[in-house]
């Protein structure tokens, strides 16, 4: 039934999208007067309105759609006089042509300036953006975006050549290599993580309500930080939008929508304590044992919703200009996983659950507020703030089959349960001032200064496990002891960074130009970690619960824990303590320069990181410890461009980068994940050298055309890998697992129109794809060598990503535009292998678990209704792959086989979505 539905909705927006406009069309080409030169974002508009556009890099120019009638339009460029033509007129469903040559002035127009920054949303304008660039950079505009119906900064950026979203991790991989060999800005300033086991932040937390565009810069450039490898994502916010605007949208996802799951979806004990997507803590962790529920909770109708508002306005604050931009959107969403997850230790079965469930519900909120304000017209100041709200409730439980089994585990190996309920809640707020300013005609300096918090908290997780027994009841077990408990983890990250840049323009000819930029930046980032764990214990293995949904009758019973034959014991152990400080100082100078088809830039950058952490664990010797590292780099880049001809160009890029430790790298404190796997940090642990070197051929055919071949090479000196740790505890830790690995590469890109519309008002379908092809190698240092292998390819980076864009667009008043995207990542190391011992190390010994690789597919469909009103339909992850991760066991007396260690699907979502403009 719920196919049928989904496929009568689809007739009904391509019938809708079938419409006759009953308006005009508007354009032609502006060009220099004098010299016939095209001029590259001339601004069209409708003398009197905001209706306009502006022209590509061939100078061209297509309008809106116009309604019938007679009009103003008034064209002007930068440093050229502007030009008013009367009595235009547009007549239905016929094209009007526009010719214009402007003569060359000899004072700017402010307001054509404002006009051009103010559209970079436009895919055109990303283009002649990425075509003038020095480095290789590649960007996707709120536009584009939008007619692909994506959501979020994290999807957004899998649209970008050569980069890829992991289903199973939300990591972002760019040509191949994943979070720890990249970085991620906010309009050129660093922004903290959300996650403690990640570098960079969430990207799915940035709605593409706050979004510009989104742009990756893949090589490197020294007026960046140091520390990246394979690239820079740089979340542009929006700034202006005269306009009002709300968004309502709901959906549901095929895995929720199973027999008795709609209207019972499981949640943690803590969703009893949210309101409006905030957590308001009861207990603390001592007085959670005996006062709180053990158990889980349910809700009804687990859909996924969006609310959003969107406002800008223009005003005039002492004859100058203030702009107001101010957006703030809502969501929630819920998600089912159902697999298998098992756990080898010397090729041997550690333990095994057949039926590994997670539910999911994730709210989340998002404001931002934009001002801009102009001095005059050669100063500017603008202020960003950022503030996000993510609450993640996740309840993991496997087991319930009576098909579990740990090894080792008592009263039973077998009969095994787990239990894991968890609440994340991630507060985080970004708050950016910007200024701008032109002294004198060849010098323009810029700055910028940065202050961030960010409060990740799992205030209170409740994990249990537990034994069913052949009688059907339940018992505690205590393999490790104490494992019914409560805890409680914050982090309090803070940073304060900024930047000074002025570029000093030498010399400044049509066919000759030599700028000289210096500028300097510093980093200063805070953590304050602390994690507490209290657990329960019962006496002997005969203490008994009917299921384990019926804990309380026994764990909020407090006459099993008074006197002394109690039942139960507390151990409140000392809290795991870490804290850490980054403090990154940064000075550059580089020389940019173009003469006739030879330009480039050449420059180098002096970086001191200074890193420092200390620790108060358990389960580290002597508990207390620090670790403090200076690294002092020299970092060169060099960029080059040969312009071919007018469409084409080759580009060399070489550059020296650093791969930086991160805080959880390097503090000894063991994360238990929901599964079990635990991940601890290494003090021993460096830094990574990584030389860059890219070769890039590019060609421009029109405006919206591109075809581009890459290849590149990187070589790590100190590689930096996640690993198992040798011993009975099947740990994952960080370590430099070689002295060199080497990355080879070659990427492909090309957009291009598979129908090209004959006229402005006939539909046409674009076509974008890109493909990375990778080969990695890194030697093994002996201790992490087994089976006589000696090298392996790099954690965390897959060979080959494919990314696919179809877009069909009526190009009517009107408008429906149909996006199909597919999205596939090649299998790669999730951690590598490791020996159990030296001495045996061919036959004792933990093969690398890999992360197969899969392919995704969705669909978005919108509708223009009317000038106020758009529709939009989406279908994400349709083909619905099995995300899932494989061990290779080599027993010493059986047959070699590959055992499935996790596995599960994300489902099927569809969305509905109503935008309306209100102005």
């Amino acid at each position: 039934m719920r196919q049928k539905l989904f496929v009568v909705v689809m007739m009904l927006f391509v019938g809708l999208g079938t419409t006759v406009a009953q308006q005009g069309f508007l354009k032609g080409k502006i060009t220099d007067k004098k010299t016939g030169e095209e001029l590259v974002g001339a601004a069209v508009v409708v003398d009197g309105t905001t209706i306009g556009t502006i022209t590509d890099f061939m100078g061209e120019y297509t309008m809106p759609p116009l309604e019938a009638g007679t009009y103003t339009i008034r064209v002007q460029y930068i440093s050229y006089d502007p030009q008013v033509f009367n009595h235009i007129v547009i007549k239905t469903g016929e094209e009007t042509a526009l010719d214009v040559q402007l003569n060359y002035a000899t004072m700017d127009i402010e307001e054509v300036q404002v006009k051009a920054k103010a559209n970079r949303e436009s895919e055109t304008i990303l283009l002649m953006d990425q075509k003038k660039a020095e480095v290789i950079k590649e960007s996707i505009g709120a536009k584009q975006l939008s007619s692909m119906g994506v959501s979020d900064a994290a999807t957004a950026t899998s649209k970008i050549s050569g980069v890829t979203k992991s289903e199973g991790s939300g990591d972002i991989y760019i040509r191949g290599l994943g979070d720890r060999y990249l970085s991620t800005t906010m309009n050129g300033l660093p922004i903290p993580s959300d996650d403690v086991e990640k570098k960079n932040i969430d990207l799915n937390m940035f709605s593409t309500d706050i979004i510009k565009n989104v742009g990756i810069s893949k090589t490197y450039s020294v007026t960046n930080y140091g520390d990246q490898a394979s690239g820079n994502v740089d979340v542009v916010s929006k700034t202006i939008s005269e306009k009002i605007s709300i968004g309502l949208a709901s959906g549901v996802n095929s895995n929720v929508l199973q027999d008795g799951m709609f209207n019972n979806f499981k949640s943690t004990q803590n969703i009893n304590d949210v309101k409006f997507g905030l957590y308001n803590r009861p207990y603390n962790t001592l007085d959670a044992i005996t006062n709180q529920s053990w158990a889980t909770e349910s809700r009804k109708l687990p859909i996924a919703y969006d609310a959003s508002l969107m406002a800008g306005k223009k005003f005039k604050v002492n004859e100058k200009d203030l702009s107001v931009f101010a957006t703030i959107s809502h969501s929630g969403s819920s998600e089912y996983l159902e697999g298998v997850y098992q756990k080898y230790r010397m090729n041997a079965q550690g333990s095994s659950f057949t039926d590994a469930q997670t539910y999911e519900t994730k709210i989340n909120t998002t404001g931002l507020l934009n001002l801009s304000y102009d001095l005059n017209t050669k100063n500017r100041i603008s202020f960003n703030t950022l503030l996000v709200l993510k609450t993640v409730d996740e309840l993991y439980e496997a087991g319930r089959n009576g098909e579990g089994y740990v090894r080792d585990q008592l009263p039973s190996q077998y009969g095994a349960v787990v239990r894991d309920q968890n609440l994340k809640e991630t507060r985080m707020w970004i708050n950016q001032l910007m200024g701008s300013h032109q002294l004198g005609s060849k010098n323009q300096l810029k700055w910028a200064l940065g202050y961030n918090t960010v409060n990740a908290d799992e205030p209170n997780r409740i994990r249990n496990e537990v034994n069913m027994m052949d009688d059907g009841t339940v018992q505690f077990a205590y393999v490790g002891d104490y494992q019914q408990r409560k805890s409680l983890q914050e982090i309090e990250d803070s940073e304060l960074n900024g930047y000074v840049n002025n570029v000093f323009k030498i010399i400044d000819e049509d066919q000759q130009k030599l700028k000289l930029n210096i500028g300097a930046n510093y980093r200063k980032k805070e953590r304050d970690f602390n994690s507490l764990s209290i657990g329960v214990r019962a006496k002997g293995d005969e203490f008994a619960v009917s299921t384990i949904d019926n804990l309380d009758e026994t764990l909020l019973n407090l006459s099993y824990y008074e006197g002394a034959n109690s039942n139960f014991r507390i151990r409140e152990g000392r809290p795991d303590l870490y804290n850490a400080t980054l403090n990154v100082y940064g000075g550059y100078l580089s020389l940019g320069f173009e003469r006739n088809k030879f330009s480039g830039n050449v420059g180098v950058r002096y970086e001191l990181d200074q890193l420092e952490v200390s620790w108060d664990v358990n389960n580290y010797v002597g508990r207390t410890g620090s670790a403090s590292n200076d690294y002092n780099n020299i970092l060169p880049s060099l960029n080059l461009k040969y312009q071919l001809t007018e469409k084409s160009a080759f580009r060399f890029a070489a550059s020296k980068t650093v791969t930086l430790p991160e805080f959880k790298e390097v503090a000894p404190f063991e994360y238990v994940s929901p599964t079990g796997r635990v991940t601890k940090g290494n003090p021993e642990l460096q830094n990574s050298e990584n030389y860059n070197f890219d070769l890039k051929w590019e060609l421009f055919p029109n405006a919206k055309d591109l075809v581009s071949v890459t290849g590149f090479y990187k070589m790590i000196n100190d590689p930096i890998n996640m690993a198992m740790t040798r011993g009975s505890s099947g740990y994952f830790y960080f370590a430099n697992t070689g002295d060199r690995a080497d990355v080879y590469g070659i990427e492909f890109e090309t957009r291009f129109s598979l129908i090209k519309p004959e006229a402005s008002d006939m539909p046409g379908v674009n076509m974008v794809f890109n493909a990375t092809k990778m080969w990695f190698n890194q030697d093994l240092l002996e201790e992490f060598q087994y089976n006589n292998k000696t090298e392996s390819d790099l954690q965390g980076a897959a060979g080959f990503i494919f990314n696919g864009t179809l877009m069909y667009d009526s190009n009517k008043e009107k408008r429906f535009v149909a996006t199909l995207s597919g999205n596939y990542s090649a299998d790669k190391i999730y951690a590598l292998g490791a020996p159990e011992s030296f001495t045996y190390s061919s036959t004792l010994f933990n093969n690398e678990i890999i992360e197969k690789g899969f392919f995704t597919l969705d669909l978005v469909l919108s509708k223009k209704l009317s000038d106020r009103v758009s529709l939009k339909l989406s279908g994400k992850n349709l083909l619905n792959p099995k995300i899932k991760q494989e061990q290779r066991i080599e027993p010493q007396s059986e047959e070699t086989r590959t055992e499935v260690v996790q596995s599960y699907q994300k489902g099927i979502s569809v969305k509905l979505g109503i935008s309306i403009n209100l102005n």
